[in-house]
């Protein structure tokens, strides 16, 4: 069947030379949204030797994939990635381009935004089409998570949004479906870069990033002292998720900030979320408002988090820490 809408575009993201999960959840996002609009879906990919990854996109859900294959895109260079994508858009002119909230995509896409002088929603749970003026529905959480804010902007396209990792499965893989890879490249100046690549120094954190996990072990000043986050680390490790912490365990020194979550960290969107010692201040409640499951384990019957939570634990967070950890070894060890 033709399509006779401009293109739904999602961002694809490469990591270490292969296409990064969170490609596959936008192409699901995008499918639904151009399906709606009677419109092809497209997935851009920028990187180094990434040809033969483009036909994944494919099976996944995209009517085409634009790629540019270069080694300057080896490195992550946030100005060369923007430049490129103008570049792009420019010539095609899509109706919607999406990317993860990712570090990678919040950093792209403010810029790019900027750039084209086109509005963009942040850290979006939801999308939709409005059936009257085929405008991009963008929902977020918004007033601390209290309310959830359907948000559109019009007047200039594309319309652009970064969306929650997690918050959509990717589609079945799909090898028969149809798809076009088209190679682009773009003018040499749009590859310089006015950033100079250092290095990469990866964090010795427990399990994958906050915003990726599905099970996040998050820690507060109930845990009394820095050392007992190792006893968080080690829970985690039991069961393959991550550490979080609040803002006033990260003020304390007692986990570094990519920990942080909250207003002034990240948003992270795990099916579980187990909060030890955390009161649950308003700024950290919104940045977990996305999780499926909360336990919140606090001695304070009044704790703000337990007004949230899917279950509510009254102790001392230490107590049941120890607790959970040696009960889990033990199933572990049978």
């Amino acid at each position: 069947m033709s399509r006779v809408g401009k293109e739904v575009w999602t961002l694809a993201e490469v990591r270490g030379g292969k296409i990064h999960t969170v490609s596959l959840e936008l192409l699901a996002w995008g499918r639904e949204l151009a399906d709606k609009l009677d419109a092809p879906l497209a997935s851009i990919v920028l990187g180094s030797d990434i040809k033969s990854c483009a036909g994944d996109l494919i099976s996944y859900g995209a009517d085409k994939v634009y790629v540019i294959d270069n080694s300057k895109f080896e490195n992550f260079h946030s100005d060369i990635v923007v430049n490129s994508l103008e570049k792009l858009i420019d010539k095609y002119m899509p109706s919607i381009l999406i990317a993860s909230a990712t570090t990678r995509g919040r950093t792209i896409m403010p810029l790019l935004s900027a750039r084209l002088g086109c509005g963009l929603t942040a850290d979006c749970t939801e999308m939709s089409i409005d059936p009257n003026t085929k405008e991009l529905i963008q929902t977020r959480p918004a007033i601390g998570g209290n309310v959830m804010a359907d948000i559109k902007t019009i007047g200039r396209h594309p319309q652009m949004c970064t969306v929650r990792p997690k918050s959509k499965r990717p589609l079945a893989k799909n090898e028969k479906h149809e798809g076009v890879v088209i190679e682009e490249s773009v003018p040499q100046d749009a590859l310089d870069s006015l950033l100079t690549y250092i290095g990469f120094e990866a964090e010795g954190s427990v399990g994958l990033p906050l915003q990726e996990a599905e099970l996040i072990v998050a820690g507060g000043k109930g845990m009394k002292t820095g050392k007992n986050f190792a006893r968080l680390n080690e829970l985690a490790e039991l069961l393959e998720g991550s550490v979080g912490a609040s803002r006033a365990a990260v003020d304390l020194g007692w986990a570094p900030y990519s920990a942080q979550i909250g207003l002034s960290g990240k948003a992270v969107t795990p099916r579980m979320y187990l909060a030890f010692g955390i009161s649950g201040a308003v700024q950290h409640i919104a940045g977990t408002s996305g999780s499926e499951t909360i336990i919140a384990i606090n001695s304070d019957p009044e704790a703000p988090i337990f007004r949230v939570a899917d279950l509510s634990i009254q102790g001392d967070a230490m107590e049941v820490l120890e607790a959970l950890i040696e009960r889990i070894k033990s199933r572990k060890n049978r």
